[in-house]
């Protein structure tokens, strides 16, 4: 066989800010590896484009018997909370239908399929110390939550030898799209003008998106199956985050006391219910994976002279 008549691994919504990484960790891995979705990536990174609206069922069925797959990434979703309280019927069909789609195509033709879900199934009850396990029951507190835990049953019940991988709160590099945790807030700091706002009382254990992007990869190539929580080691809230990104691209303690603006989520009128905490316990994940899971502090590590990253 030549290179391109190989299965590819398939990357639904590989234009997205986390799709381009598993892309990139695809390729490094020498396989064959095709993104599917509206838009081309921004950078293919080796990838073949397949467009598809993942809105029509028939397409994304006739896409994958097409290129027949032996390795299917879900990356696709309604993400944004706002958009998904506006448009509930379309978070239900990206996030809780076409999963169970893929988990049906998948167990019928024996392809790997590794599904990305999120930490906001979760925050109905608080966690335990160390964050929320694999086998605590999804509580969400919004339609985006609720379309993702829907999503997760659906794929497992249809395919139970596939994996839901919940992830974070994401940061790092959006390749100048200012997406994420970190390069929305440098964005925003070159723009100047409004302060962002970052909540003092929303905790989560985020992690850097090219360590996300590898642990998928990985564990595309593994047997593990049901529910993983794949996310940093440190819980931390919003605000304790982007101090410890703009400590790390070298701003003062004085810069971001003026630029930086701490808040309560009870201060403002938010579109949906936020929860307080959505910690990850990760004990699983690290039980077993190769591939790191650092604290944001380990990848941010101050550029001055001039203060290191505080407590959150």
């Amino acid at each position: 066989m030549t290179g391109t008549t190989l299965p590819p691994t398939l990357v639904l919504g590989g234009s997205g800010f986390l799709g381009v990484h598993v892309l990139e960790a695809v390729a490094a891995t020498g396989r064959r590896v095709v993104s599917a979705g509206r838009h081309s990536p921004l950078d293919r990174a080796g990838a073949e484009h397949a467009p598809l609206d993942a809105l029509d069922g028939d397409a994304l069925e006739a896409l994958l018997e097409r290129l027949s797959p032996d390795r299917v990434i879900n990356c696709c979703a309604l993400a944004r909370g706002g958009d998904c309280e506006e448009r509930p019927e379309c978070a239900d069909r990206l996030n809780a239908e076409l999963p169970e789609a893929l988990g049906r195509w998948a167990g019928r033709t024996g392809a790997r399929l590794v599904h990305v879900s999120t930490d906001l199934v979760f925050g109905g009850e608080p966690p335990r110390a160390a964050g929320y396990r694999e086998e605590d029951s999804p509580g969400p507190l919004s339609i985006y939550g609720n379309s993702k835990a829907a999503g997760e049953a659906a794929l497992l019940a249809a395919n139970p030898a596939a994996l839901v991988a919940r992830l974070p709160l994401l940061f790092g590099d959006s390749r100048g799209r200012g997406l994420g945790a970190s390069d929305s807030l440098l964005a925003a700091l070159e723009r100047g003008g409004r302060r962002p706002r970052l909540f003092v009382d929303e905790f989560r254990t985020p992690l850097a998106v090219e360590e996300a992007a590898a642990a998928l990869v990985e564990l595309a190539g593994s047997p593990v199956a049901g529910l993983l929580h794949v996310a940093g080691p440190e819980r931390l809230s919003r605000f304790s985050l982007g101090r410890i990104v703009l400590l790390g691209a070298g701003r003062s303690e004085a810069e971001i006391e003026r630029f930086l603006q701490p808040v309560r989520q009870e201060e403002l009128d938010l579109a949906a219910l936020r929860p307080a905490d959505v910690s990850l316990d990760t004990r699983r994940a690290r039980s077993f994976l190769r591939s790191p899971l650092s604290a944001p502090r380990e990848r941010f590590r101050p550029s001055s002279p001039d203060g290191a990253p505080g407590a959150p």
